[in-house]
C-alpha cells in the first residue's frame, strides 16, 4: 500500500504552461531575441555539413579547399558565439523568473490570512520560497526556450537526409522513433515524483526549523537526540523521494544513448553497404551522419527540456497551492484593505465615538469547529482603561485578535467608533491601533529596527520618551552603540521582560487612539511591573486602553473590568464591585492577595 504522504493531493492546484506564463511575461522581449539567436544559429548549425561534404569533395577532386575552410571556420566561430551570449541571456533570464516567484510569493505570504498560520508549517512555507522556486530556473537554461530554433534543425536536418537517401532515413527514424516513445513515457512521471520530493524537502525544511526554534527547551528537556533522530528521519524521507527522482531520471539517459548508438551503427552498417553498391558517394554518407547528430541534438534537447519542465511544473504546483489561498486583503472580502501599508502620517483617527470598542453578542469558532466565545457583550468608553480578566482558555486573547480581525466573528459584531470592523478594511482598522502580542515578539535587527516598525518616521527624541517610559534606559546605557543595539534572532539577546518592555515601547511610539494589551506585565518583575502599571496609566490618560491580564495588581485601578470564564462574560465592574458581585474574581483576588 502506497504511503499517503508520498502521493500528491488531487484536490491541489495543478500547474501547467498558463500558471507559467506570468513568470515569463516580464521577461518575452529577451526571451524573443534569444529565440531569435537560436533561429541564427540554427542556419549555421545546418550549413556546417553541407560544408563539410564539399570539402571532402573538393579534397577527391583536388579542388581548391581555401573559400571553403574559411566559411566553415567563419560559421563554426559565429556559432560559438551566438551560443555563448544566448547562454547568458538565459541564465540571466532564468534569475529573473525566481527573482519575480520569490518575490511573488513572499508578497503574498505575508498577506495571507492569520488562520492560514495556524495550520501550516513555517518551515514548509519557507522551503516554497527557497527550494521550490529554484527550480524553476531549469525551464529557461534545460532548452525549452530554444525549442523554436531546435525545431528548425530538427526540421532541416530530416530534409536533408530525406534528400541525400530516403531509405536510410526511414530505416534509422523507425529506431530514433521507438526510443523517442519510450522516453516520453518515462518523462510523464517525472512531474509527480518533483511534486513529492518537493513536499518532502518541506516537511524536513518545517521539522529543522521547529528544533532549531526550540533548540533551549530541546537541550534543557535532554531532547537533543530524539529531536535529531526526528530531523533525519525526515531528511531520509526527502533522499528517498530523490532516489525515486533519480531512478526514473537514470533511465532517460541510456534510453537516449541507446537511440543514438543504434542509429549511428545502423548508418555505419547500412550506409557502408550501400556506398559500396554505389548508392550513394561517401560524402553524402559522411553529410547523412553529421546531419544524424544534428536530428539527436534537439530531441536529446527536447527531452531535456520536457523534462526539467515536468521538474518545474511539480515545484510551482507547490507555489501556485499557496497562491491560490485568497490573501488576507483579496478583493471581494469584506473590508478588504489596500495593497500597501498605510503610511504613518494618514494615520486614521479614531476616538471620535463615545464608545470606543463594543463587542455586541459575539461567537467565535475556529476553523476546526472549536467554540471559544459565547454571546460575548461588552463597551469599552472612549479614553478609558478597560481589563479582561479570567483563567487561562477563557478567550481572553481572542478577543483582542478578533478586534485586529485577525480572525472575524461566527456570529454578532464587533465595533469600533459604532462601526462593524467586517465593514472597515484592515489597514485602516490596525492603522488607529496598537496591538502587544503576549509572547512580545521581537523581530531579529537592533532596537532601532523594532521600535521604527510602525513608525519609520519617528526621531530620536521620541524614540528616547518611550524607551524612558517603559524603563528600558538601562538596556540603551549597557551598550556603546545605544539603539543600535542588536537584539538577536527573535530578541534572544533581551530578557523575557526586556523584550515585552521593547513590544509595549513600539506601540506607545505609535500613539494609538486604542491600545490593546495582551499580558503586557507577563515577563516582568515587581519593580518593572510598577514602572509599567505607570505608563499604561500615563498612555491611558490620551488614548482607550484594552488590556488582558493574569495579575490583578496591573489592573486594580482599571475603569472597567471584565471578567471572562468559558467564552462567557461572567461580571463588570470596578475592582471593589467585582469583589463583592464575582466569586471568581474575589478568588483571583485572595491567591494574589489583593483582599
Amino acid at each position: 500500500m502506497a504511503d499517503p504522504s508520498e502521493t500528491v493531493d488531487p484536490a491541489a492546484p495543478k500547474a501547467g504552461a498558463r500558471q507559467l506564463w506570468p513568470y515569463l511575461r516580464e521577461h518575452r522581449r529577451t526571451l524573443l531575441l534569444v529565440v531569435g539567436l537560436s533561429i541564427v544559429g540554427a542556419v549555421t548549425t545546418l550549413a556546417q555539413p553541407v560544408l563539410v561534404g564539399r570539402v571532402i569533395d573538393a579534397v577527391g577532386s583536388g579542388s581548391t579547399l581555401r573559400l571553403t575552410v574559411v566559411a566553415l571556420v567563419g560559421l563554426m566561430l559565429a556559432d560559438v558565439l551566438i551560443g555563448g551570449f544566448q547562454q547568458y541571456l538565459l541564465q540571466r533570464t532564468a534569475e529573473g523568473v525566481v527573482l519575480s516567484a520569490r518575490r511573488t510569493l513572499a508578497a503574498h505570504l505575508l498577506r495571507l490570512p492569520i488562520a492560514e498560520f495556524d495550520v501550516r508549517r513555517t518551515g514548509d512555507l519557507v522551503s516554497r520560497v527557497g527550494s521550490d522556486s529554484t527550480l524553476l530556473r531549469v525551464v529557461i537554461t534545460s532548452g525549452l526556450v530554444e525549442a523554436v530554433s531546435g525545431l528548425l534543425v530538427l526540421v532541416g536536418a530530416i530534409v536533408a537526409m530525406l534528400l541525400i537517401d530516403p531509405l536510410l532515413f526511414l530505416v534509422t527514424f523507425s529506431v530514433v522513433g521507438i526510443a523517442v516513445a519510450i522516453i516520453a513515457t518515462v518523462a510523464r512521471r517525472i512531474r509527480v515524483l518533483s511534486e513529492q520530493s518537493q513536499a518532502r524537502l518541506g516537511d524536513m525544511s518545517a521539522g529543522v526549523e521547529r528544533a532549531l526554534s526550540a533548540v533551549r527547551t530541546i537541550r534543557a528537556s535532554g531532547a537533543t537526540e530524539r529531536e535529531t533522530l526526528a530531523v533525519q528521519a525526515e531528511a531520509v524521507k526527502a533522499y528517498d523521494a530523490g532516489i525515486r527522482m533519480a531512478k526514473l531520471m537514470a533511465t532517460l539517459g541510456p534510453a537516449n544513448g541507446i537511440a543514438v548508438q543504434g542509429a549511428f551503427l545502423l548508418v555505419l552498417g547500412l550506409g557502408g553497404y550501400r556506398v559500396a553498391l554505389g548508392a550513394i558517394t561517401v560524402a553524402n554518407l559522411v553529410s547523412f551522419i553529421l546531419y544524424l547528430f544534428l536530428m539527436m541534438m534537439p530531441l536529446g534537447q527536447g527531452i531535456q527540456a520536457f523534462t526539467a519542465l515536468q521538474q518545474a511544473l511539480g515545484a510551482l504546483a507547490r507555489i501556485e497551492e499557496v497562491l491560490a489561498i485568497p490573501a488576507e486583503d483579496a478583493p471581494g472580502d469584506a473590508g478588504a484593505a489596500p495593497t500597501q501599508d498605510r503610511p504613518t502620517a494618514d494615520r486614521p483617527a479614531l476616538g471620535h465615538a463615545a464608545i470606543a470598542l463594543a463587542f455586541d453578542d459575539v461567537d467565535f469558532a475556529y476553523a476546526d469547529g472549536r467554540q471559544v466565545l459565547h454571546g460575548v457583550s461588552f463597551e469599552v468608553p472612549a479614553g478609558s482603561l478597560t481589563a479582561v480578566v479570567g483563567p487561562s482558555g477563557a478567550g481572553k486573547s481572542t478577543l483582542l485578535a478578533l478586534v485586529e480581525r485577525f480572525y472575524d466573528v461566527t456570529s454578532g459584531a464587533v465595533r469600533v467608533d459604532g462601526v462593524d470592523v467586517r465593514d472597515q478594511d484592515r489597514i485602516t482598522l490596525r492603522a488607529g491601533m496598537a496591538y502587544v502580542e503576549q509572547d512580545a515578539p521581537v523581530l531579529a535587527g537592533t532596537l532601532r529596527d523594532n521600535l521604527l516598525l510602525s513608525v519609520p518616521g519617528a526621531t530620536d527624541a521620541e524614540l528616547d520618551a518611550v524607551i524612558t517610559a517603559v524603563r528600558l534606559e538601562d538596556l540603551v546605557r549597557r551598550d556603546a552603540r545605544g539603539v543600535d543595539t542588536p537584539v538577536g534572532d527573535g530578541g534572544i539577546l533581551l530578557s523575557g521582560g526586556e523584550r515585552q518592555r521593547l513590544a509595549i515601547a513600539r506601540s506607545l511610539l505609535a500613539a494609538p487612539a486604542l491600545l490593546l494589551l495582551d499580558e503586557p506585565t507577563a515577563s516582568l518583575d515587581a519593580r518593572n511591573e510598577q514602572a509599567l502599571r505607570t505608563a499604561i496609566s500615563t498612555a491611558a490618560a490620551h488614548r482607550t486602553v484594552v488590556v488582558v491580564a493574569h495579575r490583578l495588581s496591573t489592573v486594580a485601578d482599571a475603569d472597567q473590568i471584565v471578567v471572562l470564564d468559558g467564552g462567557r462574560v461572567l461580571a463588570r465592574g470596578t475592582h471593589a464591585e467585582l469583589l463583592d458581585v464575582s466569586p471568581l474574581y474575589r478568588e483571583f483576588a485572595e491567591h494574589q492577595l489583593l483582599v
